[in-house]
């Protein structure tokens, strides 16, 4: 999948806005898998029924790590970056149908609510055969954003409610290798 898919139409302010209580309303405590992505290299995107993440390379068959934007004091791929999270029923209602999804540029689409206050800093989830923590690592909307969804969808994950509540998603790193399908449940374990 190529990094030019973009969605036909963008949705405005209002329209996502408007999706906010539908947002708010995912399953707190166990959720559902929805969608598995490896980034093989920059821009492309490869939808996986299954994948196998560990500490060591991330998603299989992602570039993170073969380096990525942030690193650590020896120079590795930061583990705090590895794994990229978003809602799904957030990027729904700024994409549309599943088939752009992708272009976001995150690995696991989870129904479930990664706000602050259900999985903050710390938190761990089980998904499969995984174990994630979820960092402290910002993760921001950017112009790649702004050019496959609008202007709109970057600034409503950006700032005020969208900012505060991290719509535009979350980072996690392995901290238990295994597999994870679609369709998998998704457990808060702390």
């Amino acid at each position: 999948m190529a990094d030019g898919l973009v969605i036909e139409t963008a949705r405005s302010m209002s329209e996502l806005e408007a999706a906010l209580p539908d947002i708010l309303t995912a399953p707190k405590d166990v959720g559902r898998v929805d969608m598995i992505i490896s980034r093989p290299e920059h821009g492309a995107r490869t939808l996986l029924q299954q994948a196998h993440l560990s500490l060591a390379e991330g998603v299989e068959g992602d570039h993170w790590s073969k380096g990525c934007w942030r690193t650590d004091d020896a120079g590795a791929p930061h583990p705090d970056v590895q794994i990229c999270l978003m809602m799904s029923r957030c990027i729904r209602a700024i994409a549309g149908d599943l088939a752009f999804w992708p272009p976001a540029g995150d690995n696991l689409f989870i129904d479930m609510d990664l706000t602050p206050a259900n999985t903050p800093p710390g938190t761990r989830l089980a998904l499969g055969g995984v174990e994630l923590l979820i960092t402290q690592e910002p993760h921001n909307g950017c112009q790649s954003f702004i050019d496959r969804y609008g202007r709109d969808a970057c600034l409503f994950v950006n700032t005020g409610k969208g900012k505060e509540l991290r719509l535009r998603g979350i980072y996690g790193r392995v901290i238990r290798d295994g597999a994870v399908s679609v369709g998998d449940d998704v457990r808060k374990l702390s």
